[in-house]
């Protein structure tokens, strides 16, 4: 099934997110992982793909075996460390396997990475190709409190724009912990052209270390109760996992109560958390 007629629809739609493993030593347990989401029957699964491919095998591999128990999959595809041939593989690879979904993303430029010399340089041109190369539903990435390389949000809804204009037919977003910063990107968006569906991307944080981690690789702010809520729980494992799933659980309401259905959380490879998070919402979307 296409996600674009998933995240359309009445009903509104949970997702959940696997990373695979960089080692194949690893691979049993993610799969296992993988498996127990899978059996949740969320609305999709996201599997995403390492920097150059790094993880292309297991990507394709994790999203045949959530498809072979009946979740639709999503397959992550970046490419700036990727050739056009390796792209053409992927795709290759994604086909046979019956893989309907790819999320086109340019991915982080590794250090000292010489841009000018790699075959993509934005994700609106592997969009582009991924819809001529044709039989895929074709998502796309965008940032609430925009991209840290635009110059300011004008820049960055144009490249959304163009980014739609080249085959994105969704969109879904970097996590944030304001849904105002939500509502207020989306209105930014429709002003600018950009009138394809947006997924709200969801991270329950459940461990202090996390802040550490998103602080390093987003931009996103951090309101006052969220913070109070990590001091007041960081040293205790338990309570914080607990605080931070009831924060993910509530700022979930308040999205589908605003109209916004389609609601993707950040699992981390955790059945636990993805559990938690849709038995909390039970009532609300069966």
């Amino acid at each position: 099934m296409k996600v674009i007629d998933i995240i359309k629809g009445e009903k509104p739609s949970l997702s959940f997110e696997i990373f695979p493993p960089k080692t194949s030593d690893k691979f049993e347990k993610v799969k296992a992982a993988a498996d127990e989401i899978a059996d949740l029957k969320p609305s999709f699964m996201s599997i995403t793909y390492g920097a150059g491919g790094g993880t292309s095998q297991y990507t394709a591999s994790i999203a045949a075996e959530v498809a072979a128990q009946g979740v639709t999959p999503l397959a992550h595809l970046s490419c700036i460390s990727s050739t056009k041939e390796m792209v053409k593989e992927q795709l290759n690879l994604l086909k046979e396997k019956g893989i309907e979904n790819i999320l086109a993303l340019r991915g982080d430029i590794v250090a000292g990475t010489d841009i000018s010399l790699c075959d993509y340089h934005y994700a609106s041109e592997l969009a582009a190709e991924i819809k001529d190369f044709g039989g895929f539903c074709i998502g796309g990435a965008c940032y609430p409190e925009n991209h840290p390389e635009s110059k300011n949000s004008r820049e960055d809804i144009e490249h959304l724009r163009l980014k739609c204009e080249a085959g994105c037919e969704f969109l879904t977003t970097q996590m944030f912990f304001d849904n105002n910063v939500l509502y207020n990107f989306m209105y930014r968006a429709l002003k600018g052209g950009v009138d394809v569906p947006i997924v709200a991307g969801i991270m329950p944080v459940t461990s202090a270390a996390q802040i550490k981690r998103i602080c390093s690789i987003s931009e996103a702010a951090l309101p006052q109760r969220f913070l109070r809520i990590v001091d007041r729980y960081g040293d205790d494992p338990a309570a914080m996992k607990q605080a931070g799933i009831a924060f993910a659980t509530e700022q979930i309401i308040d999205l589908y109560a605003n109209g916004i259905n389609a609601v993707h959380v950040y699992s981390m490879n955790h059945p636990d958390v993805a559990r938690a998070i849709k038995n909390n919402l039970s009532e609300i979307i069966k």
